[in-house]
């Protein structure tokens, strides 16, 4: 099968992290089945979703692993004039939720598993993929933990979100967390006797900007230039509080989130927003005993940060043609297989995050050609050599 061909079913699948993906697993295991290619399905725990692993060639050895989220982001409130749940090829572009995040890529893989079927391969090509990327690297960790039981480990890993099929190595880490401050209720018309919880939520908010006015000033940077903001920064995402107008809310949530560069430790600065968000409530508790602000966190996975003259960059620079390396603005679950797995991994794959999480988001026909030969390259090296 066509990639593009692939492409049109992966997108009749409204696979949104709120939803099961289910449907679209049991869609690609069926060719995978079909050309004597075993593939092991891992399911969540409440069953509703899954993550695929698959192996074309010796299962004895360790191989390249083809890794993408299976996962796309809401529609809701978005003003698409296309549907987004089927393709509509026009003018050289595949529209569709997902074309470009990242069904595009896994139409590319999937394709390319299905040649590799049908060659003898020296080294083993590996298919990945996961549920709930989207929100927060959720489904890969349970992959994660298979490949670490098994007796052989992916060699190095091409994780395909989209980069216009340059290879990126690295994006920052992430940690998302709640902040929620607890007040005292009251009538409106007698504030002054409350505490407002949204007061509190302001207060923290603040601290959350001095810390990341400290970052701009102070804080880290990664010294390779490659990132369009090159320091950590702190961001405040949501905030829910209150009943009514006329209720002092005694409880305020907001939630934030560090994106961190390699060398800055998120969890150093999660230290000092706790001891800002600690002096932020004893000053209140002058009013009302009970002020606290209590930060849990939500989510949280590692950046990427593999060196751009290691051998996986390389590699993968000689299957695109590549002269040079970039660095992403987005998370990946890269981060994850490199540090869980000691995988060596870099992002490489069709399209443009510029298009990605938007209405009538596309990938070009030209960008999948690009993977497609890029997956041609690779399926030629494994069947020549055995890598290690």
């Amino acid at each position: 099968m066509d990639s593009i061909q692939i492409l049109e079913k992966l997108l009749a699948f409204p696979t949104v992290s709120r939803d099961s993906n289910l449907a679209l697993i049991g869609y690609v295991a069926e060719p995978l089945d079909a050309h004597g290619i075993a593939c092991q399905i891992i399911h969540s725990e409440d069953g509703h979703k899954a993550n695929l692993f698959a192996t074309i060639g010796p299962t004895d050895a360790s191989g390249i692993m083809l890794s993408g989220h299976t996962d796309v982001v809401p529609v809701d409130g978005q003003a698409w004039t296309l549907p987004p749940f089927e393709m509509t090829n026009r003018d050289g572009k595949l529209y569709g939720r997902g074309a470009a995040d990242m069904k595009g890529f896994v139409a590319c893989a999937l394709a390319a598993c299905l040649k590799a079927a049908k060659m003898t391969l020296k080294t083993p090509l590996h298919l990945a993929l996961s549920y709930d990327e989207e929100i927060g690297c959720i489904g890969v960790r349970s992959l994660i933990d298979t490949l670490r039981a098994a007796p052989h480990r992916p060699l190095l890993c091409i994780v395909g979100e989209p980069t216009d099929m340059q290879v990126a190595t690295g994006h920052k880490g992430k940690l998302a967390a709640r902040a929620l401050c607890k007040g005292r209720e009251g009538h409106s018309a007698l504030a002054p006797l409350a505490l407002n919880a949204i007061h509190l939520g302001c207060d923290f908010v603040a601290a959350l900007r001095r810390e990341q006015d400290r970052l701009v000033r102070d804080g880290a940077r990664d010294g390779d230039g490659d990132y369009d903001i090159a320091y950590t920064t702190v961001h405040v995402g949501k905030i829910n509080a209150g009943v009514a107008l006329n209720i002092v809310p005694n409880l305020c949530q907001v939630d934030f989130e560090i994106r961190n560069v390699a060398a800055d430790d998120p969890h150093e600065i999660l230290d000092r927003l706790r001891e800002e968000a600690a002096r932020i409530a004893f000053e209140a508790s002058t009013i009302a005993p009970e002020a606290a602000i209590d930060i849990d966190i939500t989510n949280t996975y590692p950046g990427l940060d593999t060196p751009a003259s290691s051998q996986v960059v390389a590699f993968v620079k000689s299957l695109t043609g590549a002269n040079n390396t970039i660095k992403v603005a987005f998370g990946t679950e890269g981060g994850l297989f490199s540090r869980d797995l000691g995988t060596p991994t870099v992002v490489c794959g069709p399209g443009s995050m510029a298009q990605g999480h938007k209405p009538d988001e596309f990938v070009s026909v030209e960008q999948m050609r690009r993977c497609d030969a890029m997956l041609e390259k690779l399926l030629q090296r494994l069947a020549d050599q055995q890598l290690a």
